[in-house]
């Protein structure tokens, strides 16, 4: 089969595609034909070994794969070669695999995929889906006004549209063009501002009467971050997600005092630690039906064969891309 892999860290020209073993499912495991393979930004950072681990290398990337069932496994009962399924590799810290032809994963993280959810859908409804979704339920947003930034991404484009069913009064897109900025207001967000542009806070504060959102999604860092806490609503809450994007971030006194006499709170937010295998199933399920009954939209912004894993990469590092960019064996 064929097979992404790294065998130095550094830049594109590191993804490689190779010829290795077609796997073969052992007791317990089902090996899955990938039709789709999800991109997240931690793979750029695995190849720069930017990431929190430094693995062994060589490595084949990819941590999300949907595709059919190729070979199951002596012990495995219940799931037939065929079916349609999405395979969570990431769980419970993995991290490797999916940029491949065939994928070996436990038969136990196995979800169904029902017909009308694409395989390239599915891998959005994964790592992001799962952010987004749990994002939600990490602050309730029922009745209050929130801005979301980054939000023609993947996690953004999902999470607009599950904060308007978890009941949010107002939602603002916060983006760095006016592209991304048309983009996320055409999938649900009442308004937006471009926060690439200087008087971006003051834009905000008009969208919400001067008062400032209730509260912030932010996982873009730097400026951006700052402000995000200048724009926050007095005793409002700013969520700080994707910790592996958000390389900068300086907060120093002025902000505290902020923090201290608006009342407000900068809380963390990481899906994965959130995460057992039973919720993980039953979320991911979750995703997948409201897909399937068109109830959550999914924006592929970009498919690309294995062979051009180099400039899906680029253009992911780069911020060029709506929505979600996947691999397609």
């Amino acid at each position: 089969m064929r097979a992404v892999q790294i065998r130095h860290f550094g830049g594109y020209e590191e993804l490689e595609v190779s010829q290795q073993p077609t796997p073969v499912a052992g007791p317990g495991q089902v090996v899955v034909r990938v039709r789709a393979a999800g991109i997240n930004l931690a793979d750029t950072l695995i190849r720069r070994n930017r990431y929190a681990v430094t693995p062994d290398l060589p490595l084949v990337l990819g941590n999300e794969v949907a595709g059919t069932v190729h070979d199951v496994g002596s012990t495995v009962r219940g799931i037939r070669v065929g079916a349609r399924v999405a395979a969570p590799l990431f769980f419970p810290g993995g991290y490797s695999g999916g940029y491949a032809d065939y994928a070996t994963v436990d038969a136990g993280l196995v979800v169904p995929l029902p017909n009308a959810v694409g395989f390239e859908e599915a891998t959005a409804l994964m790592i992001q889906g799962l952010t987004a979704l749990y994002l939600t339920r990490h602050i309730s947003p029922r009745g209050k006004t929130v801005l979301v930034n980054a939000a023609a991404g993947g996690v953004g484009s999902l999470l607009i549209q599950l904060l308007k069913r978890a009941g949010a009064k107002k939602i603002i897109a916060g983006a760095s063009t006016q592209q991304k900025l048309d983009f996320a207001k055409s999938w649900g967000a009442d308004v937006g501002v471009i926060y690439t542009q200087p008087d971006w806070v003051t834009r905000a504060r008009w969208a919400t009467d001067g008062v400032g959102p209730d509260i912030v999604y932010e996982s873009v860092g730097g400026a951006v971050t700052k402000g995000c806490l200048e724009v926050l609503a007095p005793g409002g809450d700013l969520v700080i997600y994707g910790a592996l994007n958000i390389q900068s971030f300086d907060l120093g006194v002025p902000e505290l005092l902020g923090l201290i006499f608006k009342n407000q709170s900068l809380t963390g937010f990481a899906v994965m630690p959130l995460l057992t295998r039973e919720t993980l199933l039953a979320s991911l399920a979750e995703l997948f039906q409201l897909a399937a009954a068109g109830e959550l939209k999914v924006k592929v912004g970009g498919s690309y064969p294995l062979e051009r894993a180099g400039e899906a990469h680029r253009t992911l590092e780069e911020r060029g891309s709506i929505g979600k960019l996947v691999l397609v064996p």
